[in-house]
């Protein structure tokens, strides 16, 4: 995010991505500590599809406004709901005002604060990434993440992350395990953008065992996560100079860079075969499957944690700075 819009708006955007209830069909190993478990992406013995073609464009079908800095968009595939996560105010203000809506696929906001700090037990500060796996749905919120039921909105769990800076992003193995971008940023008192570090990825463990998964520079300010399950990693984008596309397999000691672009990469998201990623540097989201940028969406300012619906084969992108959410029609 750029640092004048961020000055402006007071946010870091977070990358989330939605994982099926079921166990997905590839590896991904861990090894993120020697006494951690396995978490494995299981995939049926199919043929891999082939790759995809190159993104053709897109075109807008919805615009949905209402929302209160929106960070966030997941689809609920098993519901078949769109969930929003709304910072309403400061990234890092622990004033428990944030909350997550319920919008429908066809554009109506079923319930704007089906989640709200400070109502039925709930606290939601800032929340940003969301992931979902069983009937939980996971959201990264400053120093914690949260979890709650996706279908009532009941809290069932929280873990402090006790040396985090800034908790952006989620993703979650197949196991339960869930990993969590810390991009390492706060706000001085006039709201400049600061990076005191250190860039690390989290890991939570079924068991609920905190441990850090990476920590390196070379993350680049890690902001965006997800599982490639083809490929049998994360990919990690990073909102700093590096302008990077990360690939990272749990217990590696450092991720590698396998596209590089526009930079102030926010949302990472897998279309199938297509990689997707949103970048606030130009108001994009461009396909990086083959590692050369292809523009696929532009004109979207402050375009923050992408979503992706594979049912309909939509990319829905939270405009943080316009309280909005656009849903467009990949081609």
């Amino acid at each position: 995010m750029r640092a004048t819009v961020l000055c402006t708006a007071l946010v870091v955007a977070a990358a989330c991505i939605p994982v099926d209830r079921k166990p997905p069909a590839s590896d991904v190993a861990d090894t993120a500590d020697a006494s951690s478990p396995a978490d494995t992406v299981a995939a049926a013995p199919v043929p891999a599809p082939s790759p995809a073609p190159l993104a053709q464009g897109a075109s807008k079908v919805l615009t949905v406004a209402g929302f209160s800095t929106p960070e966030s968009v997941l689809h609920d595939s098993v519901q078949d709901i769109y969930f929003v996560s709304n910072i309403n105010g400061s990234p890092t203000a622990k004033d428990n005002n944030g909350f997550i809506s319920r919008l429908r696929p066809d554009g109506a906001i079923e319930n704007l604060k089906f989640i709200e700090g400070g109502r039925a037990g709930a606290t939601l500060n800032a929340p940003k990434g969301l992931a979902v796996f069983g009937d939980t749905l996971w959201v990264a919120d400053i120093d914690m993440v949260r979890g709650f039921n996706a279908r009532t909105g009941a809290l069932v769990d929280s873990v402090k992350l006790d040396s985090a800076v800034f908790l952006n992003d989620v993703a979650i193995a197949p196991t339960g395990a869930i990993y969590i971008t810390d991009t390492g940023i706060r706000f001085d008192d006039v709201s400049n953008v600061l990076h005191p570090g250190p860039d690390r990825v989290y890991r939570i463990g079924p068991d609920r065992k905190v441990t850090v998964a990476a920590r390196a520079d070379s993350l680049g300010w890690p902001n965006g996560i997800t599982v490639d399950q083809m490929g049998k990693r994360f990919i990690i984008v990073s909102f700093g100079a590096a302008k990077t596309v990360l690939a990272w397999k749990p217990g590696d000691r450092s991720a590698h860079a396998i596209a590089k672009g526009p930079g102030q990469f926010d949302g990472v998201e897998m279309a199938g075969a297509r990689l997707l990623v949103s970048s606030w540097a130009d108001s994009t989201v461009s396909a990086y499957e083959t590692g050369q940028e292809v523009k696929v969406i532009t004109g979207v300012p402050t375009p923050a944690d992408i979503g992706y619906d594979a049912k309909r084969n939509r990319v829905l992108i939270p405009i943080f700075g316009g309280n909005r959410v656009e849903v467009w029609q990949l081609q």
